[in-house]
């Protein structure tokens, strides 16, 4: 799975056909345009309990809210396509596509705001159908992507359902692609998304009853996070971690060590970009590397993104983001061989935790850099248990109201999509994955890692120091990265640019 802005994305022209989701009891005809309704179809269609939304799920809520009639509203979506060979069985297809939304409650999900308090509920799998639209052929590539683009930006978080569901239908293959707002979904519920639609409709296909791994509901998983730290209190020791990393940094966000161009109290429009850093080959070789040093691709990457900030003129101690799957191990097991019930969910298992490691001096150490990366992410995995959005809101709550990042954050995120479920059919379904974001202060970076290679995904600020600071620092990164793969001659040229560094920001 390849993670590209849609604007880099080839669709071959066809006809698009769209899934709508609706509950038997809705009207057919017109559609109630409000947010109340629209995020909440009908109340006799809901006989489940209300159940807490989880802190990412509130927060995200009360952003969109509070921003829905401002000129920077927060609107963001995650897109995922993928391919299906052959004519296309559109029985077959909707039947999948049905039982994916029966079988994850968070797609089914209504939310509604009480005493301050976000909950959910899911309405019941057997009120769910889906209605099919034929909504036109598009004879060329621009004006499918035109159309396309704008519907994957209509998502809409005050607005139900909160995913949009399509194909675009040719004589000998078809483009499968599902849109999500950012509250029912993470990049790691689009591989599960994949490989679930894929593996039922080759069942369906053939005639068989589909063959699917069981999954944990996420809104199960969100009530009890809320429950377990609801009472938590700003002096409670499982926030030492964050405490101790707070006063290295001098504050509850680790900021991005050079000027953007940006003031702080302005959201701006994204670019979004995404680069090639190895080959297959070298990737291979990367691995190796890291693993003589004692690491992995993923403490090898992170090295080097502190290398290279360093080396660009940036300081001695990383100090990072980093989002951290909530799913439990990679393997999909737990302990005594009990099946991981979240490895096959979709929602948002995404927690956000703070690191920092001491580059090695000069920046041409890397088996030292890795071995400290290595040892501080095992020390932030100790301390992970605590939800992001909660330890900002008792360390941080002069920030906590604002409804982004108070400024440009040094943000790193790392996958390997061959190891997430269907991993191996990549290459065959050739899956994409595409996040949009409308507006922004900072810089992101998606480091992922596929069959062809490694690769980053970046959003970053509309400025030209963002775009001369993102290209030298990506030139910098595969340097290092090609060093520790054991490349020589890879020494850094001496025209990369110097961009002005933020003096009160950057602590060593």
């Amino acid at each position: 799975m390849l993670q590209i802005p849609f604007s880099d994305a080839t669709i071959a022209p066809g006809t698009v056909i769209a899934w709508s989701l609706r509950t038997k009891n809705s009207p057919r005809d017109g559609k109630d345009s409000s947010p109340e309704s629209a995020s909440c179809p009908s109340p006799a269609s809901s006989p489940a309990p209300l159940k807490s939304a989880s802190f990412n799920q509130d927060k995200h809520h009360l952003s969109s809210e509070a921003t829905r009639s401002t000129s920077e509203g927060i609107a963001s979506s995650i897109t995922v396509t993928f391919e299906i060979a052959g004519p296309l069985d559109f029985g077959a297809l909707e039947s999948a596509l049905l039982l994916l939304v029966r079988r994850h409650e968070v797609l089914r999900s209504e939310f509604r705001r009480l005493a301050g308090d976000l909950n959910c509920t899911a309405l019941a799998p057997e009120s769910i159908v889906l209605e099919t639209e034929r909504v036109g052929d598009f004879p060329t590539g621009d004006e499918l992507h035109t159309h396309l683009d704008k519907t994957f930006k209509s998502i809409d978080t005050l607005s139900w359902p909160l995913f949009l569901m399509g194909a675009v239908v040719r004589e000998a293959s078809a483009t499968v692609y599902l849109c999500f707002d950012h509250i029912v979904c993470d990049g790691l519920s689009m591989p599960v998304v994949v490989n679930e639609l894929q593996t039922a409709y080759a069942d369906l296909v053939a005639e068989r009853p589909p063959q699917l791994p069981p999954a944990g509901s996420y809104l199960i998983f969100g009530d009890d996070q809320r429950r377990r730290y609801a009472s938590l209190g700003a002096d409670d020791e499982r926030l030492t971690y964050w405490k101790d990393f707070i006063r290295g940094n001098g504050g509850f966000f680790p900021r991005f060590p050079f000027d953007l161009g940006v003031p702080e109290d302005r959201l701006y429009p994204l670019v979004n970009r995404a680069l090639p850093l190895l080959d297959a080959p070298h990737t291979d070789a990367l691995a190796a590397g890291a693993r003589a040093s004692g690491g992995s691709v993923f403490t090898a990457v992170l090295a080097a993104a502190a290398t290279a900030q360093h080396r660009f003129g940036g300081p001695g101690v990383y100090r990072g983001l980093l989002p951290i799957s909530e799913r439990a191990d990679e393997g999909g097991g737990t302990a005594g061989g009990a099946p991981n019930p979240w490895q096959h969910s979709i929602g948002w298992f995404v927690n956000t935790m703070p690191i920092e490691f001491r580059v090695a001096e000069g920046g041409a150490d890397h088996a030292a850099t890795i071995a400290r990366a290595r040892t501080a992410y095992g020390e932030l995995q100790r301390h992970a248990g605590i939800p992001f959005v909660r330890a900002w809101e008792l360390l941080a709550p002069e920030s906590f109201t604002l409804h982004h990042w108070p400024f440009p954050v040094n943000f790193f995120s790392y996958i390997d999509f061959r190891r997430t479920p269907g991993g191996r059919q990549h290459p065959l379904w050739k899956p994409m994955l595409h996040v949009w974001a409308a507006r922004g202060n900072g810089i992101s970076h998606w480091f992922h890692r596929t069959a062809t290679g490694l690769h980053v995904n970046m959003l970053h600020v509309d400025t030209p120091q963002a775009h001369e600071i993102s290209d030298a620092l990506h030139d910098e990164l595969a340097r290092v990265l090609r060093e520790i793969a054991g490349e020589r001659g890879t020494g850094r040229p001496v025209s990369i640019p110097r961009p002005s560094r933020t003096a009160t920001t950057v602590r060593s």
